[in-house]
C-alpha cells in the first residue's frame, strides 16, 4: 500500500529531500507511525514529496513527477497557504496569486492525479490559527487578519473542488477552531499560526490516520 504525501513546508516538516521515503518530523510521520502501529500486517510504503513556500501552481508543475509518476494508492495533498500568504509578505517572495488563479491550480492538480493514476486522494483544508500570525510579517504591511480574511473566502472553493475529484476531505481549519476550544491557550498546535509544533502534528496525524484507514477498509 502506496501513501504519498504532498504539499508545502507543513507536509515538508524538515525530511530530507534526497529521500523521497523521509517523512520529516510533521503530520506525515505522526500518520504513518499510526497506520504501522494500528495495521500492521499491511505492507505500507510511505513517501513525503512536501516541498516548504510551495504554492498551488508551484505544486502543479511538478505534480507528475512527484506525485503521479510514483502510483501511489492513496495521496495526501495540503497545499494553499503560501498563495494567500505571498500576498501579504513583502521583500523578493512577494508574489500575487488571484482567487481564481488558485482555483485554477487546485483544479490542475487534481485533474492530473486522477488522469495519471488510480489513486484515492484526501484532501486537507489550508489553515491559520490565531491572530500571532502577524509575528511573521513586517509590523508596518498588513498581516495575519488579511490572510484570515481570504482564507475564508477561499475555503468553500477549495472545499466544492475537493467533493468534486477527491474522495475525502478534511476541513482541518473547522476542525481546529473546534479543538482550540478545549485546549489551554492559543498557540498549542502552533507556534506560529501555521507550521504545527508538535502538538499540531501529532493532532493532524491522528486525524489523517484515522481518515486512511477508512479508506483502506472501502
Amino acid at each position: 500500500m502506496k501513501i504519498l504525501f504532498t504539499g508545502d513546508s507543513i507536509t515538508d516538516a524538515g525530511r530530507d529531500r534526497r529521500n523521497y521515503h523521509d517523512l520529516g518530523n510533521g503530520y506525515a510521520s505522526c500518520a504513518a507511525r499510526l497506520l504501522r502501529e494500528e495495521l500492521p500486517h499491511t505492507d505500507f510504503e510511505f513517501i513525503n514529496t512536501g516541498i516548504s513556500a510551495n504554492r498551488t501552481g508551484q505544486l502543479f508543475d511538478r505534480i507528475y513527477y512527484d506525485a503521479a509518476a510514483f502510483k501511489p494508492d492513496i495521496v495526501v495533498l495540503l497545499i494553499g497557504i503560501n498563495d494567500i500568504g505571498r500576498r501579504y509578505k513583502m521583500g523578493e517572495s512577494h508574489i500575487e496569486t488571484s482567487d481564481e488563479q488558485i482555483e485554477a491550480n487546485y483544479r490542475s492538480i487534481l485533474k492530473q492525479l486522477k488522469k495519471h493514476t488510480n489513486a484515492k486522494i484526501i484532501t486537507m483544508s489550508p489553515y491559520i490559527l490565531d491572530a500571532e500570525i502577524n509575528k511573521l510579517f513586517p509590523l508596518d504591511t498588513p498581516g495575519g487578519e488579511n490572510m484570515r480574511k481570504d482564507l475564508v473566502r477561499i475555503a468553500p472553493t477549495i472545499k466544492a473542488l475537493s467533493e468534486e475529484y477527491a474522495d475525502d476531505f478534511i476541513p482541518l481549519d473547522v476542525i481546529f477552531e473546534d479543538a482550540l476550544k478545549t485546549q489551554p491557550q492559543p498557540m498549542y498546535y502552533s507556534d506560529d499560526g501555521i507550521h504545527p509544533n508538535a502538538n499540531g502534528a501529532a493532532f493532524i496525524g491522528r486525524i489523517c490516520a484515522d481518515r486512511l484507514k477508512k479508506l483502506l477498509t472501502k
